[in-house]
């Protein structure tokens, strides 16, 4: 199970980056005009995004060398109130991401199988192994790349 959660884990970058291509300045910092477009711009999207694979990434480490290690939980809207979220370049966003995934599958590739339930105590979930963080890291990216689907619908540039 654990190559096949790497490599879906390691295309995320990658499917994040083709959401987003061909998007103009304009397009990624326009607010959402439909409800079901979320309430950040791709932009704002984006500094999120990047924001969490870094703690998605302290998370992995942590678990990996550290015994039972304490997982801080962080309040998504402050973050984006106060860390510069519509004011932050979209495509050092996107490096960000790219980057801590090539790192962190670099890891994941590289430890054995008994790594993968390990845990640690999220300061909000209790305990998690790391199958579950992993798990939780891809499916957060999917759930905020459906967001960037409908505002592209929302002004008519959706690639598929």
């Amino acid at each position: 199970m654990s190559k096949q959660l790497i490599e879906l884990y390691a295309d995320g970058a990658e499917k994040l980056s083709m959401a987003v291509r061909g998007l103009a300045a304009e397009d990624l910092t326009a607010k959402p005009s439909e409800p079901t477009a979320g309430k950040w711009s791709i932009q704002e999207l984006l500094s999120h995004l990047a924001d969490s694979e870094g703690v998605f990434a302290d998370r992995i480490k942590r678990v990996i060398a550290e015994e039972n290690p304490q997982l801080l939980a962080f309040d998504e809207n402050r973050w984006a109130e106060h860390l510069a979220y519509s004011h932050r370049d979209s495509a050092d966003s996107l490096a960000m991401v790219a980057g801590v995934r090539k790192e962190i599958t670099a890891i994941l590739r590289h430890a054995g199988d008994s790594v993968w339930q390990r845990s640690g105590i999220h300061s909000a979930a209790g305990k998690m192994t790391l199958t579950q963080i992993v798990e939780k890291a891809i499916a957060h990216l999917d759930h905020h790349m459906e967001f960037v689907h409908a505002k592209r619908r929302a002004m008519g540039k959706e690639m598929w």
